[in-house]
């Protein structure tokens, strides 16, 4: 690792399609793009692709398997999303308070929705916080929205013991109410959805993004389409669908759901993506997916009818729209990296980058 002022000269790549490629000289001080030359700048490349940091979009690196992790634990799941180029994380629920990792010069710049909201025995023990009762939804949604960093997390739908299947948390006027106070905060509400019935509920609504969204069905990615209601599909979550439905023996209706929607489910994310629905990369990092795996994700995203320029753009640029957050402008936080060949062409180069600059230090 090193840090103080630094230099790199390299290609921009018009991520968008509608930029031309162009040849810069980006310098950093203080973990920030600043315009140059600056006196004893370290070089770190004078040749390769540069491209903002990725995003990931969908990440909880205070949940691991079996719960109680330590700050120390959630900072080594950081580091490592980190060093695969996730430079940008939008927490989405977490039972650990990650505020301290915003000091750590190696880890990822934080986005936070607070805690999972749900209710006692539909979602999984201890993540996040069980309403006993859900009219309480928009009060603990206020509490949730002043806690995170503009973003609140709403479990849709989970398994209903009594069903045997998936089932909605909550009524159409507890979304509403919630929804409501939610921007009324200033915040964006995401919602975890894995079946279809929670949906038209969450849409109304006016929910800002759907997590997995696998349910999804025609009319429903029109909504989204027209509203601009964003999608962050986590494909590399998705395919653990039949092992979750391998370990419910005891619900064999909702064995056959999760299966069915994992069957579908690149057929309802290519038609999100053919209506023009946003799309952003996430990788549900932190249960039954490992840190690190951003470009898993970026990959995988091809297989959905995204070209490479596409799926990068999913990771980068659209994201950080979306979310706030710079580019490789002067005035931005330093988050880049250094490629070897151009990612449009080969998004495997993402695996091997001459560099991960974090925040103004070469990681």
């Amino acid at each position: 690792m090193t840090s103080g002022a630094l230099h790199v000269r390299g290609r921009v790549p018009g991520i968008d399609g509608v930029s031309d490629d162009r040849e810069v000289d980006l310098w950093t001080v203080d973990g920030r793009i600043v315009d140059g030359p600056v006196a004893d700048a370290q070089t770190v490349a004078t040749t390769g692709w540069i491209v903002p940091g990725l995003v990931d979009a969908h990440n909880h690196v205070g949940i691991a398997p079996g719960l109680g992790v330590t700050i120390e634990r959630a900072r080594g799941f950081a580091r490592a999303d980190a060093k695969a180029g996730a430079l940008l994380i939008r927490e989405v629920g977490s039972p650990l308070d990650t505020h301290p990792l915003d000091g750590d010069p190696r880890s990822p710049q934080f986005i936070r929705a607070g805690r999972h909201i749900a209710r006692p025995k539909r979602y999984l023990r201890g993540y996040g916080v069980d309403l006993h009762d859900p009219d309480h939804l928009p009060d603990e949604v206020r509490r949730q929205a002043r806690d995170g960093d503009g973003w609140v997390k709403i479990v849709g739908d989970w398994i209903d013991r009594e069903v045997g299947d998936l089932a909605p948390l909550w009524t159409d006027r507890q979304l509403a109410a919630a929804v409501d106070a939610a921007h009324d905060e200033g915040a964006r509400v995401t919602a975890h959805v894995f079946g279809t019935d929670a949906l038209p509920g969450l849409l109304d609504a006016g929910v800002d993004c759907i997590e997995h969204g696998t349910g999804l069905t025609d009319d429903l990615i029109a909504t989204m389409a027209e509203r601009r209601i964003g999608l962050v599909p986590t494909l590399i979550q998705v395919d653990n669908f039949p092992g979750i439905a391998d370990g419910a023996d005891r619900f064999p209706t909702y064995q056959s759901h999760m299966r069915a929607l994992y069957d579908g489910a690149r057929d309802v994310f290519s038609a999100a993506r053919e209506a023009g629905v946003p799309i952003f990369a996430g990788t549900d990092a932190g249960g039954f997916v490992e840190h690190g795996r951003i470009v898993d994700e970026v990959v995988a995203l091809q297989g959905i009818g995204l070209d490479a320029a596409g799926a990068l753009a999913a990771a980068t640029d659209l994201p950080r729209a979306w979310l706030g957050a710079g580019t490789v402008a002067v005035g931005d936080r330093a988050d880049f990296l250094v490629l070897r060949s151009d990612p449009r062409t080969d998004l495997e180069t993402l695996r091997d980058p001459v560099a991960v600059v974090c925040g103004g230090i070469v990681l």
